[in-house]
């Protein structure tokens, strides 16, 4: 039985292939409208999701399948001090696949550990969402018909965004990515990160302060938002919010073919009139997210029994 904890518990070729189902998902939905009838996902979300959580439920039932679980902390069994292992081995009675967003680092690890049933790290605190770098994997190759050979700029909350630090980790296994690190200092890429992925995959890299002056060499443009909940001080998060914000004016010296991603939501980093640019490709991704998870759901259940090997 395979998991989805982080995003290197596939292979490369791995998830080159279910990036592939997710494509053939995209071209034609109406063939796997009832390919999990009589199937059931649990979500289990300890922290607050509107794209993840809902993205995850349009999956199932797009594919014939039904969907159960619960949307905060406080209205699950964790408030009478319920473990993530006991809800674990209770839910996999009840479902056959279970997603599980949680405020601790390593909490969807331990529901693996317990569960009779393959289990999905929807995102836990800061550390990683494996499905989100799965539907950006997905976007910047339908934008770009390629995923290798990419300047991808990441700008933003760097330190504490998970979704960046896992995107990264999948961007190193593949060939010819420049990764541009454009942050505060405050919220620069963590050292470890530089040290255990992206310098021993060989890939160049560098950090600058602004947009502007990489502007015109990327392909892919990452935002993020500075992320209030990550902070320890509130002081530092006001003082930090509005650093990095995107423009019509300051895509000026952009290429006509760059896409421009975010996670969402967005707060005010990306201005709204950026929306009507066609290289806005952030609601896209979004969609993306719901034909990605589809084809996971699908490899983990082994209904694609050629997408992950045994």
């Amino acid at each position: 039985m395979r998991h989805l904890i982080d995003p290197l518990d596939f292979t490369r070729e791995e998830t080159d292939r279910l990036l592939a189902l997710a494509g053939r998902i995209i071209e034609d939905p109406a063939a796997y409208a009832h390919r999990c009838d009589g199937r059931i996902l649990a979500t289990l979300f300890y922290e607050p999701s509107t794209r993840t959580r809902l993205s995850f439920e349009s999956a199932m039932m797009r594919l014939g399948g039904k969907v159960l679980g619960f949307a905060g902390a406080d209205s699950s069994s964790a408030t009478k001090g319920e473990s993530v292992a006991d809800t674990a081995r209770m839910v996999s009675a009840y479902a056959d696949v279970i997603a599980m967003r949680h405020f601790k680092e390593g909490a969807p690890y331990v529901a693996s550990r317990y569960a009779g049933v393959p289990v999905i790290n929807a995102g836990d605190g800061g550390h990683n969402h494996p499905t989100q770098t799965l539907t950006d994997l997905l976007t910047i190759l339908r934008c770009r018909g390629k995923i290798g050979g990419t300047t991808i700029g990441l700008c933003g909350d760097l330190k504490f965004g998970r979704t960046v630090h896992s995107l990264i980790k999948a961007l190193a296994r593949y060939e010819d990515i420049n990764f541009v690190f454009i942050s505060p200092e405050e919220l620069k890429v963590p050292g470890y990160i530089l040290k255990e992925v992206v310098e021993p995959s060989g890939h160049p890299y560098e950090t600058v302060r602004t947009m502007e002056e990489v502007m015109p060499r990327l392909d892919i443009l990452y935002m993020t938002r500075v992320q209030r909940e990550r902070f320890f001080n509130e002081e530092d998060y006001v003082r930090l919010k509005d650093s990095f914000i995107l423009t019509r004016d300051k895509l000026r010296t952009a290429r006509q073919d760059l896409a421009v991603m975010h996670p969402l939501p967005r707060v005010n980093e990306i201005a709204a009139d950026v929306d009507s640019d066609p290289r806005a490709k952030y609601f896209e991704q979004a969609r993306n997210g719901v034909y990605v998870r589809m084809a996971l759901i699908l490899a983990l259940l082994g209904i694609e029994s050629d997408i992950l090997e045994a």
